[in-house]
């Protein structure tokens, strides 16, 4: 049996299955500019988390000055 008539084989039976073949495009992972997109994105999720540290001290300094003047 050839590749050809295993796939048509497959597909039909797939078919008979109640399945459909669908075709969806990715992102190419190997390439340069994905890479300098994660790369990019990685820099903000770190820059994001060292702001949620500051946005706490910030939060924590700011209810001891009320406590302190109430």
């Amino acid at each position: 049996m050839s590749v050809r008539e295993r796939v048509a084989k497959h597909r039909a039976e797939m078919r008979a299955r109640g399945y459909r073949p669908i075709q969806i495009w990715v992102p190419d992972t190997r390439s340069e500019e994905f890479r300098a997109e994660v790369k990019r994105q990685m820099v903000l999720i770190d820059q994001a988390d060292h702001e949620d540290d500051i946005m706490e001290w910030l939060d924590s300094s700011r209810a001891e000055w009320w406590d302190d003047e109430g």
